[in-house]
């Protein structure tokens, strides 16, 4: 089974799992026969195999199989557990952030081009200052950190009306495989602060971290 990480970081449990198997391979690791019916409604087959893989991968970081509902915005919730839950998915993987009295966010980013053709949607200049000094691959991956940050902070804030350019800001920190970097939440009526922790993959980047 492709576990591909699991580690805890600020008394949240966090796991990433890269997708390998078949659906069937993955269906016969649950043994939940409510699985199935919710199965039945998802048309897409990438659908069905992120569905699968999330729920293999929260049996792994749980020790049991754990059912997930989602509330009428989307947002995640355990079913029967107290725990917080936050789930992301991209081309072959899928991350599952766990915390037992925050709201956890976690989010994964497939490494490719597109994020440059959307840049002025959510990266200010003074987010990245460096960035015409920048080699390609670092640009690269900062741009897709500085995206995945944004989603990160997004899902813990779990509110309405969040502009990626206007409300929410990346403070600029120097690049490495993994590390971590401030991040802010900022409008009229509220303002929040993150710790964001990142790590770097040929095939992705990772983002998590929890509200302050």
């Amino acid at each position: 089974m492709p576990l591909w990480k699991t580690w805890e970081e600020e008394e949240g449990r966090w796991g990433i799992w890269q997708v390998t198997e078949t659906p069937e391979e993955l269906r016969a690791c649950l043994s939940d026969t409510r699985i199935q019916e919710e199965l039945d409604r998802l048309k897409a087959p990438s659908r069905k195999l992120e569905y699968l893989a999330v729920r293999v991968l929260l049996k792994a970081l749980c020790g049991k199989e754990v059912r997930i509902g989602h509330e009428p915005s989307g947002k995640p919730f355990l079913w029967e557990d107290s725990r917080r839950i936050s789930i992301s998915h991209t081309r072959n993987y899928v991350a599952v952030g766990l915390h037992a009295t925050a709201s956890p966010g976690i989010d994964i980013e497939w490494y490719g081009e597109r994020v440059r053709k959307v840049v002025s949607r959510f990266v200010r200049d003074d987010e990245m200052p460096d960035r015409k000094n920048m080699e390609p691959q670092e640009e690269l991956y900062q741009l897709l950190l500085h995206w995945s940050a944004k989603e990160t902070m997004f899902k813990v804030l779990d509110c309405a009306e969040v502009d990626f350019l206007a409300h929410l800001k990346v403070k600029p920190f120097k690049l490495a495989a993994s590390g971590t970097f401030r991040g802010e939440f900022c409008r009229p009526d509220s303002s929040r602060h993150f710790m964001i922790h990142y790590l770097i993959h040929p095939e992705f980047v990772c983002t998590y971290g929890m509200g302050t």
